[in-house]
C-alpha cells in the first residue's frame, strides 16, 4: 500500500498545527461558530444531534493492521467504543468532544491517515473496488491510478471551493463494484483495439434528491492523460456549475441542464489546452506509484476445495458461500468480514472488533485490511488452507454471519439517532427488518438481494440503487418511510421506483415481507430481486402491499420525492 512521502507528512503536520490554533480560538470564543464552521468541515468535523462526528479518509478502501489499531485506540479513548464504516470506504466516529480532536488528528498522521477533504465542497475520498488487486476479473489494479488521483486533488488550488462536494470511483476489473455509474465521475478500465490500457469515463452520476446513472463522454481516455481530462472536467464545472441552489449545484444537474453533447465539447476543448501539461503522466510516475501495491510473497499453493472433509458443518458452508470471494492466485480466498450480525447497527465495529481484526490481518493476510462500499471489511489474502480455523475464530467475535449478499446485509446511514440532516432513523429499522428475517435458510433461498435505507434525501445509505430502497420522510412531524423496488449498483445499475405512499415504523418489516411474497411467486428461476421488479414493474408489487392494511397504522399518503 502507498507509504506517505516527506511532502505527505509536511501537509498533514502543518493542517494539524493550523487546525489546532483554529480549535483554540474557538474555544476561546475568539472564532464564532459561524466562523468555525467552514474550518471543522475541512477537517472532517460535522455537528451532529448529540455530538461532533469525525470523518476519516479511507484512501480506496485499504487499510494496515497499524492504521486499524489507531481505529480501535480511538475508539477507547475518544468515542464510546465503536467507529461506523460508511458507503464511501471511510470511518466516522459518532461521539467526538471538539477539544480532543487536534489530537486524534495528531494520532492518525502517526500511521498516516488524515481527514481531510472528508467534507465540503471539494474532490472527496477517492474510491475503488475492494477486491482491487485479487479480483479474478481484473484487467488491472485500478489503486495506484486512485492514489495519483487523490495526491492530484488533495488541496488542489483550483478545486477546494467547488460550487458542491464532488465524488469520484474508479474500477479495473470485468464486474463494477464501484459503483462508478453513481459517481460524479466514475472510470473503468478498459483496453482498446491495440491492447492499451485507458479508462470510459462517465460523469454526472449520483444519488441524492436528484439519483442519475452518469453519461459515457469519452469511451477510451489513454492512461496518461488521466488528469488532465478530469481536469478539463472539473474546469467546466467549476465555472458553470451552478452556486445560486446547493440543491442544484452537483455537476449531473449542469450536464443535464445543458446536454451530454454540449458537456462534453466544453470538457475537449478545456482538454485542448491541458495535452502535454506537467499534469500528463509519464511511464516512469505510473510505474512508482504502482511500486506501492506490488503484491505481497504469495506461496505456491495447490487450490483446493476448503469443505472437503467439513461437507456436515453446514454453517461453515453456508459461510463459505457467502463470505468467501474467488482470488487471482491459486490457493488464495478473499474474506468478507459480515458487520451486519442481527442486532448490531450496519457498519458499525467495536474497539474490540477492531484490535481482532488488526489482529487476524496480521496472520492470515499479509497486515491488510479492505472496508467494502456494503459496510463490511475485507481480508483479501487468505490460504484456502486456513479458512476453516479462520472461521472459527471471526465466528466467536460475531464477524462471520454467513449473509452477504443476503437480505439481513443491509446497508444503512445513521440516520436520525445521529445525523441532524435526518428526517427518519434508520438503525431501528434495519434492526426491526433483520430480526424478522434472522433466518439464514431464508435468507439463501431467497438469494442475493441488497436492501438500502437512508435516513434523508441525501441517500448515504444509497437507498436508490437497493433491490429494495428504503428512505425516512418527514410526514408532519412524524417519521415515515418510502419504500422503491428494482435499482441495482454493478454494470447494469438502475435507479429504483418508488412504489407508492409512504409506511409508518412498524409497518416496514411486514411491508419487506410482501414484497419478498410478489418476488417469490413471480421469479423465473436464478432471477434476482431487482431483475424481477424491473421486469414486472411496480404494479404487482404495489398491489399486494397495498391490498389490505398493515398493523394498526394508516397509511400516509404524501407527494413523492422528484
Amino acid at each position: 500500500m502507498y507509504r506517505y512521502d516527506q511532502y505527505d507528512h509536511l501537509i498533514v503536520r502543518e493542517r494539524i498545527a493550523q487546525y489546532r490554533d483554529q480549535v483554540q480560538r474557538r474555544l476561546n470564543g475568539e472564532l464564532t461558530e459561524e466562523e468555525f464552521l467552514p474550518l471543522r468541515l475541512q477537517n472532517g468535523l460535522y455537528m451532529q444531534r448529540h455530538a461532533y462526528m469525525l470523518r476519516i479518509a479511507v484512501p480506496y478502501g485499504l487499510l494496515s493492521s497499524t492504521q486499524v489499531r489507531k481505529f480501535a485506540h480511538i475508539a477507547r479513548k475518544y468515542d464510546r467504543g465503536y467507529g461506523h464504516f460508511t458507503t464511501r470506504q471511510n470511518i466516522q466516529f459518532n461521539w467526538i468532544e471538539l477539544e480532543d480532536t487536534p489530537d486524534i488528528l495528531a494520532e492518525l498522521a502517526s500511521v498516516e491517515m488524515h481527514a481531510i477533504q472528508t467534507s465540503g465542497n471539494c474532490i472527496r475520498n477517492v474510491t475503488s473496488d475492494q477486491f482491487a488487486g485479487v479480483a479474478a476479473d481484473e484487467l488491472i489494479d485500478p489503486r495506484p491510478y486512485a492514489e495519483i488521483l487523490r495526491q492530484w486533488s488533495t488541496f488542489h488550488p483550483e478545486f477546494i471551493a467547488l460550487p458542491r462536494k464532488f465524488k469520484v470511483a474508479i474500477n479495473g476489473a470485468v464486474e463494477d463494484r464501484a459503483a462508478v455509474a453513481v459517481h460524479d465521475i466514475g472510470l473503468t478500465v478498459v483496453t482498446n483495439d491495440a491492447g492499451e490500457v485507458g479508462f470510459r469515463v462517465l460523469v454526472g452520476g449520483g444519488l441524492g434528491r436528484t439519483p442519475i446513472i452518469g453519461t459515457v463522454i469519452r469511451e477510451f481516455l489513454p492512461r496518461e492523460h488521466l488528469l488532465t481530462y478530469i481536469e478539463a472536467i472539473m474546469r467546466v464545472y467549476n465555472l458553470y456549475g451552478r452556486r445560486d441552489n446547493k440543491y442544484k449545484a452537483r455537476i449531473k444537474i449542469l450536464l443535464k441542464a445543458i446536454g451530454a453533447e454540449e458537456f462534453t465539447r466544453q470538457v475537449e476543448a478545456e482538454w485542448a489546452d491541458l495535452k502535454g501539461s506537467p499534469s500528463t503522466l509519464t511511464q516512469e510516475e505510473i510505474e512508482r506509484i504502482q511500486a506501492f501495491f506490488r503484491p505481497p510473497q504469495y506461496k505456491t499453493l495447490p487450490a483446493l476445495d476448503p469443505q472437503a472433509g467439513r461437507e456436515d458443518n453446514r454453517a461453515f458452508g453456508n459461510w463459505l458461500r457467502r463470505n468467501v470471494k474467488p482470488h487471482k492466485v491459486p490457493g488464495y480466498a478473499a474474506v468478507v468480514l459480515s458487520l451486519k450480525k442481527t442486532g448490531v447497527p450496519p457498519g458499525d465495529a467495536t474497539d474490540a472488533q477492531l484490535d481482532f481484526v488488526a489482529d487476524i490481518a496480521d496472520r492470515y493476510s499479509f497486515g491488510e485490511v479492505r472496508v467494502t462500499h456494503e459496510q463490511n471489511l475485507v481480508l483479501a489474502d487468505v490460504e484456502q488452507a486456513r479458512l476453516f480455523e479462520l472461521w472459527q475464530e471471526i465466528k466467536a467475535q460475531g464477524l462471520a454471519t454467513p449473509n452477504i449478499g443476503l437480505l439481513t446485509d443491509i446497508i444503512s446511514c445513521p440516520g436520525g439517532d445521529f445525523c441532524s440532516l435526518a428526517n427518519a432513523k434508520s438503525i431501528p429499522i434495519a434492526a426491526a427488518i433483520a430480526q424478522r428475517f434472522d433466518d439464514i435458510d431464508f435468507q439463501h433461498d431467497i438469494g442475493e438481494i441488497e436492501l438500502n435505507i437512508s435516513g434523508c434525501i441525501n441517500a448515504c445509505g444509497h437507498h436508490h440503487v437497493g433491490s429494495i430502497g428504503v428512505l425516512g420522510v418527514d410526514k408532519d412531524g412524524a417519521e415515515f418511510y418510502q419504500v422503491s423496488i428494482g435499482g441495482a449498483q454493478g454494470n447494469n445499475a438502475a435507479i429504483g421506483k418508488i412504489i407508492g405512499p409512504s409506511f409508518s415504523a412498524s409497518q416496514m418489516p411486514e411491508v419487506i415481507g410482501r414484497l419478498l411474497q410478489v418476488y417469490v411467486r413471480e421469479r423465473y428461476e436464478d432471477e434476482p430481486f431487482a431483475a424481477t421488479a424491473q421486469r414486472l414493474g411496480i404494479g404487482p408489487f404495489k398491489d399486494l402491499v397495498y391490498a389490505t392494511p398493515i398493523g394498526d397504522d394508516a397509511h400516509v399518503e404524501e407527494e413523492a420525492y422528484a
